[in-house]
């Protein structure tokens, strides 16, 4: 049997009673501490646990092995031994919040292994929850790496939420591959990207793209060490948090969207707030925006070019009058849905005018452009 078993945010103080039994009568336990930091303290407090348990029941002793990402990715070893003994792997925060494991259960299920997961509490959903904002105002997720490439992807989606509004969680990478294999109390330190090196990444991608209109006055939550006991969720401006040294993590990066007002009311109370909050969303250069601010006087001055070339044949301004008129009239509607924010209605009405523009053009030959 397969079980995977969430340890939560608090390492052995999180797993639940029932989980500790399953430890207890399982064959092997795996460890990873590849999906989040579990701490060499944890890892002996496991396998003294265990021994001490087999110890006493006369059983024979538990292998505990910490284990590498490789090694339940490729699964095969694990889906192996589950076949005939009873296997449980240890993961921080919540079992299927990582995919990796929603596969290897697809695996077990198309191999007939029996399996169980023990859900624990995730520091993401903890995270947000500290933060003060509500969870249901948030977009798209997104990790973002040391490698300057991925502030890319992870720009592209701070803007995509923050047009509608919504706030951005971004995961920050952590990097625990150059530890040994065994339970050595002298595994090197993890590699935690500092919130620091987010900033100054997200504020070269601002140099080059120019959307978000992100600067140092921008308004950031950075959640730190999550669930630990020296956990602290800071808010203020990134040339606030740019200053403070944060040793370690796991972190996380909160971008705000539009702020609700008990959104507000509970990251002044609930958090250490540096500057009061802002809203992004103000600031942003949507797209649309740039579009509209371009084509709808550039459509207004055809228009008006247009009729004049016309003006000057009367036979030409009697058969397409109503042509012009309703030109018009789109470009009249793309401003008013411009301005009540409905963007897409306005640009769909700007490409309606410049439609009827350009159908006089080609069939007279009049360019007004």
């Amino acid at each position: 049997m397969l079980c995977l078993i969430g340890v939560g945010i608090n390492e052995y103080g999180s797993l639940s009673s029932g989980s500790i039994e399953i430890l207890k009568n399982s064959d092997m336990v795996y460890i990873e501490r590849f999906t989040g930091f579990l701490s060499n303290e944890f890892l002996e407090k496991v396998r003294s646990v265990v021994d001490d348990y087999g110890v006493s029941r006369q059983k024979k002793r538990i292998a505990v092995q910490l284990v590498k990402r490789w090694f339940v990715e490729d699964g095969r070893q694990i889906l192996e031994n589950s076949l005939k003994e009873n296997v449980s792997i240890l993961i921080y925060g919540d079992p299927l919040i990582a995919t990796t494991y929603n596969d290897l259960l697809v695996r077990a299920k198309k191999q007939s292994i029996p399996y169980k997961v023990i859900h624990s509490s995730s520091g993401i959903t903890s995270l947000i929850g500290e933060s003060g904002l509500h969870y249901y105002k948030f977009g798209k997720m997104v990790t973002i790496m040391s490698d300057p490439m991925s502030s890319i992807t992870v720009y592209d989606t701070i803007y995509n939420n923050i047009c509608l509004g919504l706030h951005t969680l971004i995961l920050t990478e952590y990097n625990n591959d150059s530890e040994n294999d065994g339970l050595s109390p002298y595994s090197p330190s993890p590699f935690f990207l500092s919130p620091k090196k987010v900033f100054d990444l997200l504020l070269e991608r601002e140099n080059e793209l120019k959307l978000l209109n992100l600067s140092e006055n921008s308004f950031v939550i950075v959640a730190y060490k999550i669930g630990t006991e020296s956990s602290k969720v800071i808010c203020g401006k990134i040339k606030s948090l740019m200053n403070i040294e944060f040793e370690g993590g796991p972190n996380s990066i909160i971008i705000p969207g539009t702020l609700h007002f008990t959104e507000v009311d509970s990251i002044k109370n609930l958090t250490v707030v540096l500057d009061d909050p802002i809203d992004n969303s103000a600031k942003i250069d949507r797209l649309s925006n740039r579009m509209l601010d371009k084509y709808i006087p550039n459509a207004k001055k055809a228009l008006s070019a247009l009729s004049l070339l016309i003006e000057e044949d009367i036979t030409i301004k009697k058969e397409y009058s109503v042509v012009l008129e309703n030109a018009e009239n789109y470009l009249y509607d793309a401003e008013n849905f411009y301005k009540q924010g409905r963007t897409e209605l306005a640009i769909l009405s700007v490409g309606y005018a410049e439609g009827l523009i350009d159908s006089i053009r080609f069939q007279k030959g009049m360019d007004p452009w």
